[in-house]
């Protein structure tokens, strides 16, 4: 059950109204990085977590996204405050008007569409969607990609911060920028808490191939270290080596029923190409300045 608070996790004061602001503000509303992501990220690996202290965590640190989303939307409401009433009310002359609602970056779309409201959509427009919530079920691979996810949001908002001088506005930006890294050591702290917690899952890897660094990129650029040298790699730089590493010829084959290798078969017989002839194709009929090298078409 969720009870709301009137009061915001952190007071917002915006300085004046800035729709082109707001707009890049909506990045982290409805965007990938976002709130309304992460909270959903932590809501739907808490409940499933079989384990009361992370579930404890998730949950408590996903009400505290659904707290940022909330920071967030407030921010990009008093930023367009100003042309939400005048647009409502066309309080103002149609020129200013429209100087002040496309001030590029979209700012005309949220005004427009949406009223100068947040809306659940990224910077550029995109809709918000379930697909940038990349759980997996596994608590030791979801934690690490809890990680990533602090780690790109502190990004986003250190970008947002770099694009605005309003003193109040990069103070909450701050706020919630440094919320991201105390959730990173969180996540960190559960994730060790898990004794066996590399490699993810139960199985473990096949010991002919954990150790193995292959060159597979090779040319100038080519670097050693400690990702691919020492005492912890074998480090495979020959092509040979490379290919069929199992052993085996390096093909691939499928053991099938006498009917299906009969149907393949007459597949390939009808579908067969014939290298001893050269049709005249539609390009050829066709062909203009450009065309490159094509098949002369006899005059008749």
């Amino acid at each position: 059950m969720f009870m709301h608070n009137k009061r915001l996790m952190y007071t917002v004061r915006v300085s004046e109204p800035n729709p082109k602001l707001a707009s890049l503000m909506l990045e982290q509303f409805g965007g990938p990085q976002g709130e309304l992501a992460a909270a959903m990220r932590y809501f739907t690996q808490g409940i499933a977590d079989e384990d009361p202290g992370r579930k404890d965590m998730l949950i408590d640190i996903a009400t505290e996204e659904l707290s940022h989303l909330e920071v967030i939307g407030s921010i990009v409401a008093m930023l367009t405050k100003g042309v939400k009433g005048k647009l409502a009310e066309g309080a103002e002359e149609t020129t200013d008007m429209l100087a002040n609602i496309t001030q590029g970056n979209g700012s005309h779309t949220l005004s427009l569409l949406y009223g100068g409201g947040p809306a659940l959509v990224n910077s550029a427009g995109q809709l918000w969607n379930a697909g940038y919530i990349d759980s997996i079920g596994e608590p030791t691979a979801d934690l690490r990609s809890n990680l990533a996810a602090e780690a790109r949001a502190k990004i986003i908002y250190e970008r947002l911060m770099n694009v605005t001088d309003d003193p109040g506005v990069r103070e909450a930006l701050g706020f919630l920028m440094t919320r991201e890294v105390a959730h990173q050591k969180m996540f960190e702290k559960a994730l060790y808490a898990i004794e066996n917690n590399f490699p993810p899952g139960k199985l473990p890897g096949v010991p002919e191939y954990t150790d193995k660094y292959y060159n597979m990129s090779q040319g100038p650029g080519d670097m050693r270290g400690p990702w691919n040298q020492g005492d912890q790699w074998e480090y495979v730089d020959a092509r040979p080596d490379q290919q069929a590493v199992d052993g085996g010829d390096g093909n691939a084959s499928v053991r099938m029923a006498a009917a299906e290798i009969a149907a393949v078969d007459k597949l390939a017989a009808r579908t067969k190409s014939r290298p001893d002839i050269d049709p005249t194709t539609g390009a050829d009929l066709g062909a203009g300045p450009g065309a490159g090298k094509t098949k002369p078409v006899k005059q008749v």
